[in-house]
């Protein structure tokens, strides 16, 4: 028999697959490896870390394209003295620890405000060649390191200056949560920024001394191994398939003290979108750590090697009934068949044919029987009692055999390990829910401070009258700013008097209104704008409509689950993934976190979490209202965000879906071994039965084609020549009465 066909194959594969999911079944609901902090808490550092290289990569961008638009729309106008370019620029922007005016031509420095610049690190690279006027990173004297931005001021019929502004690369000015720290690596592992270290100083005994001591030498190795890592390109660093942060991240597990572990995550700086805009600062080769230390994790699942053993043992023995049970109602009636089909083919017509007790294989066994006593003229084998036979046909076993495998997978897969709203969850998850989404709010107020900033410095280009120079300036602006969808200038009386994008919404004007608003309530998307005086129009207004995608842009982080934006009322703003406009938030559990995140507490609003059980499920909830400086701090906007906490990868849950795995590995294995007997034995033997009634009754004109090479196929085939034999004893007795008979009596 050929090895796909028959009976038999289908039976061994069967047997082979439940004995391999026997064995992963012992090992997946066994003990699992021994883990020294859940992976729930490892991927929570490791996106901790990516949304730090978000906000630092973000940042030295900014600076950057401050600075290059601000050197841009000076040489532009007429010419300005160094004094008033520094003095307007720190009054602009509030980022650089210093700045400097050089002349070009003679190498002197002009002007200079805040923090000394050396100019050691200036030669001819610098302002020539590819990597002409290229953000650098330049140690003082004093150790720290300084990235440096560089920007020319060119006027017609004046030498050329360079305008400077250093910066510190230092964390950025985000909550890191209690026993958090943050580092900034270069690419040779050397730490540049450090935050969240306490002070030695500022600690009461030795042992907290000691554990400071372990916890900067753990961040300065980590630091070594991160930078390592994040040398690997993006792609092959990821696993096959998976998406998300496009640079390198990761997590790493260092040594142990006091019982806690040290956990860290690390991020390299990488462009948000490579394939529209360049990151300035994703090619400066810095990676973000940041270092957790967590109690080490007590697994608690010594008894669990013979749970797995047990659960393991129990389908061994329901696999084997049900191999058994086919092996008895189909393959052994089926095998007798072919043996007795092919004794009666070749002449052996003496002894009767073993015929089984029910189904198919019982009809078939009475047409043989029929058929040799017809052929050995005992009669025309239409004795009833040949035709008897339980009429079960071969599904019943196969309905038998997957009920007995289904008394498996069902429990294994529904009830087994099921979880409830009891689930304890690590309150680092719940911890770093908060955080990141104060994170979060804090790059989302940053981005729309930026935005009035932009407006700012834009409105200050434009002209008293010429309205064609300011639409053009406008229409320039726009198409460098992919944030917002339209700019339009609005005078004193409402009336727009240059415009670029998209069709402008009214602007209303009050005191009390704030430069950043909402309105288009009621309409399909609410309208984000934001407004600057001009100075040389009084009266008038530069005004910006912010896209609601970038805001969404800005919201979507993995592991955070579903990010919102609302108002002072509770009312979405903008998602990480689809909303209404202006919907409400689906709990109320929701709506009393935002309320309550809103509560001024001290100098402020501050972020909360929240452990949300509902029925069987559990929720991690958090809110973090605006809160410092810039126009948008007093806007009322909070943020929250919440997630099941299925989509963690903890003990509980994770062993609720091994067993739903396990489940449903059980049945896609009865699926296809008893759909593939059913096709090739089953519905083939169905037929064949029909067809052999048919023959034992009298129908020898049907000629029997055998479609398988199999065990069907081979009693078809015996058939076939029990037809021929019996078409010719017909022909045989038909011409007996044709000859002549023999003299009696000597007449």
């Amino acid at each position: 028999m050929p090895l796909l066909g028959g009976i038999r194959p289908p039976i061994a594969v069967l047997c082979v697959l439940i004995l391999t999911l026997a064995g992963l079944t012992a090992k997946v609901l066994g003990p699992t490896k021994d883990m020294v902090a859940p992976k729930a808490v490892l991927s929570s550092q490791q996106h901790f870390a990516e949304d730090g290289a978000i906000a630092l990569r973000a940042s030295i961008d900014e600076r950057v394209t401050d600075l290059e638009r601000t050197a841009t729309a000076l040489s532009a106008g007429r010419p300005v003295k160094p004094e008033r370019i520094l003095s307007d620029l720190g009054r602009t922007y509030q980022k650089w620890t210093g700045t400097s005016v050089l002349d070009l031509e003679s190498g002197d420095v002009l002007a200079e405000r805040g923090e000394s610049i050396p100019l050691v690190w200036l030669d001819r690279d610098v302002l020539t060649g590819e990597r002409a006027l290229t953000p650098r990173m330049v140690r003082l004297e004093t150790g720290d390191v300084r990235l440096m931005t560089t920007a020319v001021l060119d006027w017609k019929d004046r030498p050329q200056q360079l305008l400077i502004a250093s910066s510190s690369l230092s964390v950025p000015a985000i909550n890191l949560g209690p026993f958090r720290t943050m580092a900034v690596v270069a690419e040779d592992g050397e730490v540049l920024g450090t935050a969240g270290f306490e002070q030695a100083e500022a600690l009461n005994s030795d042992q907290e001394r000691q554990e400071l001591a372990f916890l900067q030498k753990q961040m300065s190795l980590l630091s070594d191994q991160a930078a390592a890592r994040s040398e690997q390109h993006p792609v092959r660093a990821k696993e096959p398939g998976s998406r998300g942060y496009p640079g390198v991240s990761g997590t790493l597990v260092g040594g142990e003290y006091n019982g806690r572990v040290a956990t860290a995550g690390y991020a390299s700086l990488a462009s948000s979108n490579p394939e529209e805009k360049q990151s300035v600062a994703a090619g400066l080769g810095l990676t973000v750590v940041a270092l957790l230390p967590v109690v080490q994790q007590q697994t608690g699942e010594q008894n669990r090697e013979l749970y797995g053993l047990a659960a393991a043992g129990v389908l061994v023995v329901l696999g084997l009934l049900a191999v058994g049970v086919l092996w008895a109602t189909v393959q052994r009636p089926l095998l007798r068949l072919f043996l007795e089909s092919r004794r009666l083919a070749r002449g052996d017509l003496i002894r009767p044919v073993t015929v089984p007790r029910w189904g198919e294989a019982a009809r078939i066994g009475s047409a043989l029987e029929r058929l040799r006593r017809q052929l050995g003229g005992d009669g025309d084998g239409s004795d009833t009692a040949l035709r008897k036979g339980i009429r079960v046909g071969g599904r019943g076993p196969l309905a038998l055999t997957a009920a007995l495998l289904l008394l498996w997978c069902v429990p294994v897969g529904l009830l087994l390990n099921r979880t409830d709203g009891s689930v304890s969850v690590p309150t680092t998850m719940v911890n770093d829910q908060r955080d990141r989404t104060d994170l979060i709010a804090d790059r989302l107020r940053r981005a729309l401070n930026e935005a009035q900033t932009d407006l700012v410095s834009t409105s200050r280009l434009i002209g008293a009258d010429d309205r064609e120079d300011t639409t053009r300036l406008l229409q320039d602006a726009l198409g460098r700013h992919t944030r917002y969808q339209a700019l339009y200038v609005v005078d004193a009386d409402g009336e727009v008097r240059a415009r670029a994008g998209a069709e402008p919404h009214p602007w209303s004007r009050g005191k009390e209104l704030p430069l950043v608003r909402v309105s288009g309530k009621g309409g399909n998307e609410p309208v984000i704008q934001a407004g600057a005086p001009v100075p040389e129009r009084k009266g008038s207004t530069l005004v910006g409509e912010i896209r609601v995608e970038f805001l969404n842009s800005l919201l979507a982080r993995p592991g955070l689950g579903e990010v919102r934006v609302v108002d002072s009322a509770g009312l979405t703003i903008a998602a990480s993934d689809g909303f209404l406009a202006f919907e409400k938030l689906p709990p109320n559990a929701l709506t009393d976190l935002v309320r309550a995140a809103g509560v001024r507490v001290g100098a402020g609003p501050v972020e909360n979490g929240l452990l949300i059980r509902e029925g069987d499920g559990v929720t991690v909830a958090a809110a973090a209202p605006f809160s410092g400086g810039g126009v948008t701090a007093d806007i009322g906007w909070t943020v929250v965000s919440w997630q099941d906490a299925e989509r963690f990868q903890i003990a509980p849950y994770e062993r609720e879906d091994r067993s739903v795995l396990a489940g449903m590995l059980g049945l896609a294995a009865i699926i296809f071994c008893l759909g593939w007997i059913y096709l090739v034995v089953v519905r083939p033997l169905r037929a064949l039965a029909a067809g052999a009634e048919k023959l034992a009754d009298g129908d020898l004109k049907t000629v029997l084609y055998p479609r398988y090479q199999d065990e069907v196929g081979a009693v078809v085939r015996s058939l076939e020549l029990l037809r021929q034999q019996a078409q010719a004893h017909r022909h045989n007795q038909a011409r007996r009465p044709a000859e002549p008979r023999p003299s009696v009596g000597g007449r």
